[in-house]
């Protein structure tokens, strides 16, 4: 009776390692339909942005890569607050290497250059991701 009880147990563990294996590889299978945006194309992160997302359709895990000259300025993740009055949030999350990679999450992500007077002559974004 012992050796049935412990080929149940056995037979569980086993149940759950396949199903925390299958969990991470739909983990992974996600990360492999993730797509990477250049911001601005060629021109890169720089004024006047506010049409380049138009016509994109983005996804969660999706990696935006901002290329600018990072001696004039920075990709900041704000919220809705911070986009639309220019601000940088005390919680605001900034980058400054030049070639910056962020991925984005589901739903609204907005993104600005906190450098005087740039987000407010449009360089900045919003980016819907389903």
């Amino acid at each position: 009776m012992a050796r049935g009880r412990g080929s149940a147990s056995q037979a569980k563990a086993k149940a759950t390692v396949a199903m925390l294996l299958t969990l991470c590889l739909l983990v992974c299978l996600e990360n492999i339909d993730a797509a990477t945006y250049t911001v601005g194309d060629s021109s890169g992160w720089t004024f006047n942005m506010a049409t380049w997302p138009q016509g994109k359709r983005f996804r969660a895990g999706d990696v935006l890569v901002f290329n600018y000259d990072s001696t004039i300025h920075n990709v900041v993740a704000v919220n809705r607050g911070g986009y639309t009055s220019c601000t940088t949030p005390a919680s605001a999350k900034v980058y400054k290497s030049g070639k910056d990679q962020v991925k984005v999450a589901k739903g609204l992500n907005f993104f600005i250059c906190n450098t005087a007077g740039h987000c407010e002559s449009g360089m900045k974004i919003a980016i819907n991701a389903v």
